[in-house]
């Protein structure tokens, strides 16, 4: 949990201090945002890769050495002299990310009470929202009123804690995977309901990143909030996550996490259509950030538990991947966001290009449900 609080804040501490490594480096806001795109980047690169290259270590030491990447390259973006050097920092400190949650959320799974796993998933989840209350909003204020290089400073140091505390307190559990890398591969990538969830995280949750990824300036120059307000509205949205996060992992070991999540992608959706319609009413945008902040993570527990049912024997593998696709969203929703920005259009328009894709999202878990019916069907049929 402590290193999902780290890999919380540098995540998402980007998106309050957007505006202030813009100014600091002389580029534009669509520029900047290449950040959070590089980030996702070497999460998509670093999760499978990883997790490939280290299947045959056990859990704690993969995890301790993913924490140490993580706190060397987040400290090389404190001293970043110019754009493109951050650009690479920012890639190598995606890398261990989506393996670390990969790895993270298997253990969690494993520790597990019979019947709350997705709770027990939702936890290690819960440092990432916590990053949001606490440590995001310190960032964006450090940033704002000082430097954004101190968000950097605060990432590496949580990193190092994070580093510790795993090294002293975290079980030393067996590898557990009889199968070899080769039989995970080819029978994951082999399975036409990972490819659906696959789908449904790289594409649907990335239409809640559309909303953050510029959501320091949809609030102040359409909502009309004051820069010094920035961080605590961040804290709100933080707060929501914490909400969202706990719900999630209830409602998937409550209900089906396919169900769950299909659901969640809907009620996004919808979200995202009043934040737009709300944008002007400084009211109507704090209770849609902390809604929205709440749906952005709830998704989280449902979606990882449908991937670790559907992907029997190659949990670890599947479970990276999954990171991986929710960094496409975010990678993909940064990027889309900004195209009507380029073109012209305010800091509203991001959310129409997040509908899209959250109900992108719903259909690729609608296709996922109508195929197991299908199966069931066949099964009856045939019995």
């Amino acid at each position: 949990m402590l290193g999902g609080f780290g890999i919380g804040t540098t995540e998402f501490v980007m998106m309050g201090i957007l505006p202030d490594i813009a100014n600091s480096l002389g580029i534009t806001i669509p520029q900047a945002g290449h950040l959070i795109s590089a980030y996702a980047l070497g999460v998509v690169v670093g999760a499978p890769s990883l997790v490939m290259l280290s299947h045959r270590f056990a859990p704690k030491t993969i995890l301790m050495a993913l924490m140490l990447m993580f706190t060397l390259f987040n400290g090389l973006c404190i001293f970043a002299p110019n754009y493109e050097s951050l650009l690479v920092f920012r890639f190598l400190s995606g890398l261990p990310h989506g393996a670390f949650f990969g790895v993270g959320a298997v253990v969690a799974a494993r520790l597990a009470d019979e019947g709350k796993a997705a709770q027990a998933v939702s936890m290690m989840f819960f440092g990432l929202t916590i990053a949001n209350l606490l440590s995001v909003p310190l960032g964006t204020y450090l940033g704002h009123e000082w430097s954004w290089r101190l968000a950097f400073v605060l990432v590496a140091i949580v990193g190092l804690f994070a580093w510790l505390f795993v090294r002293w307190w975290m079980p030393a559990l067996p590898m557990d995977n009889p199968h070899s890398l080769r039989t995970q591969i080819s029978r994951f990538f082999r399975s036409r309901d990972a490819w659906l969830i696959m789908l449904a995280t790289a594409i649907g949750t990335g239409g809640c990143f559309c909303w953050m990824s510029y959501i320091a300036p949809l609030l102040t120059d359409v909502s009309g909030f004051d820069a010094s307000s920035v961080p605590y509205i961040m804290a709100l949205a933080g707060a929501g996550m914490c909400v969202g996060t706990i719900i999630g992992g209830r409602m998937a070991d409550r209900y089906s996490p396919a169900l769950t999540t299909g659901a969640l992608l809907l009620a996004m959706a919808v979200a995202l259509i009043l934040v737009y319609l709300l944008a002007g009413s400084q009211i109507g945008m704090l209770i849609m950030t902390f809604i929205t902040g709440a749906l952005v993570m709830a998704v989280a527990p449902p979606i990882q538990m449908l991937m670790l049912q559907s992907a029997k024997g190659a949990e670890t593998l599947a479970s990276s991947v999954l990171q991986a696709c929710f960094n496409i969203g975010n990678a993909l929703g940064a990027f889309l966001g900004g195209l009507p920005l380029v073109a012209g259009y305010d800091f509203r328009s991001p959310q129409l290009v997040g509908l899209a894709m959250a109900l992108f999202g719903v259909l690729a878990i609608g296709v996922l449900m109508n195929g197991w019916r299908n199966r069931v069907s066949s099964e009856l049929e045939a019995y």
